[in-house]
């Protein structure tokens, strides 16, 4: 049964991955700019135009569906590959090192974990580099071929736990449980469950004390780097001494509009 669906998932991983027609939401960033703007410890993330992105932009309602993790020169001084700089799970490859062309034409964003040390950024992408090799959880794959088309009508509550259907096998991740938990083996905050008590203080009675628990890897998507409030969003036309005055505009469709009315 284990090699059925083995080979099952394999098939749907390679259906799922090719690329479809979709409209971005966004520019793309050139990437050598995108390249310039980046830190080792960055999270990217990227609007998918596969049709596993389609799954996952809807269970998760947002915009990005992938997520890599830059790790810069951090994995040429392990003995991996110098031209590449970021480390991802694919669904056919499992974990693998991409340079920057891999994202090339797509829309991104930088999310940058705040307060880092050097000796933080490299344990983090220190987890990411020796999971190099692993592969993707293919039972997710199949959880998420079930969402394609069409569409069903899976409450937003539920939405989330339908990315965490996988074996729970930690050999076998998913792009933003791959980066929770590097992050999570530095103890640096994504999303955590806060709850609150008393802080049972002589000096201060009334005081009330936050608790962080850790919120489970698998229960993680790409857009909770984006809405964390522990990750700075990082944009490279902005790095770049961004100057509107400098900007060229055709005003041609405005004075044949202007001209209709």
């Amino acid at each position: 049964m284990g090699l059925a669906l083995g080979w099952l998932g394999q098939r749907l991983a390679r259906f799922l991955t090719d690329t479809t027609h979709v409209h971005g939401t966004g520019p793309a960033t050139r990437p050598d700019r995108l390249l310039a703007s980046l830190q080792p410890g960055d999270v990217l993330l990227v609007e998918g135009s596969s049709r596993v992105s389609t799954a996952i932009k809807y269970l998760t309602q947002s915009t990005w569906s992938h997520a890599a993790l830059y790790v810069g020169m951090h994995l040429a001084n392990a003995g991996g590959d110098p031209e590449h700089c970021f480390i991802e799970a694919d669904i056919v490859d499992g974990v693998r090192s991409v340079g920057i062309d891999e994202f090339a034409g797509a829309h991104t964003r930088i999310c940058r974990p705040v307060g880092l040390t050097e000796l933080d950024r490299r344990r983090l992408t220190a987890f990411a580099i020796a999971r190099l090799g692993n592969q993707y959880d293919l039972r997710n794959v199949i959880d998420l071929a079930r969402y394609l088309l069409p569409t069903p009508p899976v409450p937003l509550r539920l939405r989330r736990r339908m990315l965490a259907l996988g074996s729970g096998d930690p050999t076998r991740a998913i792009c933003s449980t791959l980066i929770a938990q590097a992050f999570q083996s530095i103890r640096y905050p994504i999303l955590p469950i806060t709850d609150t008590r008393n802080a049972d203080r002589p000096d201060c009675p009334g005081c009330i004390e936050e608790i962080l628990r850790v919120r489970h890897h698998s229960l993680f998507a790409p857009r909770d780097f984006d809405v964390s409030p522990y990750f700075q969003i990082v944009k490279p036309d902005v790095d770049a001494d961004f100057n509107h005055h400098a900007l060229r505009w055709d005003d041609a469709p405005l004075a044949e509009a202007s001209n209709a009315s």
